[in-house]
């Protein structure tokens, strides 16, 4: 899915997954006009980040964690499964009206959009490939992306606390 943040005062919103800055738009038409005659190989998703263990409740999560920009951008785009308790934790900097899409992504997704202390703030159901922005309610640091339904199927809501390193808790 593609991580988009916007902060409610200072400004536009900032896409951070599926857009093409102009070096790599010019390097992708070096690429073409350079063919080397097969086709091309569609994007690897990201596989080697680090991993941190989340819980909620008595459920265990493995989150793969995207905290740069060029991870962030990139999230879970291109993957073709997660596993059941498998998901991606997306850290940024400071606070802020975090939205995400789904550009090249092939598996449906909810976000949970997570307050400092793991707060769920809110819940966003996505579906594969919809550019539809899905925002927090409130500003975060934090979106945990899991498969789509996780939540519901544990009876975890908005105001459910998630625990785990990143929100200073064990």
């Amino acid at each position: 899915p593609a991580a988009r943040s916007r902060d409610r005062l200072s400004g536009p919103l900032r896409c951070y997954r599926g857009a093409a800055t102009p070096m790599t738009a010019v390097t992708a038409v070096a690429a073409l006009l350079a063919g080397t005659g097969s086709a091309a190989q569609p994007p690897e998703p990201q596989r080697d980040l680090p991993r941190v263990t989340l819980r909620a409740g008595m459920h265990r999560i493995d989150a793969q964690v995207a905290a740069t920009p060029a991870q962030r951008a990139t999230g879970l785009m291109w993957q073709r499964e997660l596993g059941p308790n498998e998901g991606m934790l997306f850290v940024f900097d400071a606070p802020a009206v975090q939205c995400f899409w789904m550009k090249n992504t092939f598996i449906p997704l909810t976000a949970a959009f997570l307050a400092d202390d793991g707060r769920i703030v809110n819940l966003a159901d996505m579906r594969p490939h919809d550019e539809t922005n899905h925002c927090s309610g409130e500003p975060v640091r934090f979106v945990l992306e899991m498969p789509r339904g996780w939540f519901a199927q544990r009876g975890i809501g908005a105001g459910f606390r998630l625990a785990g390193a990143p929100f200073g808790t064990r």
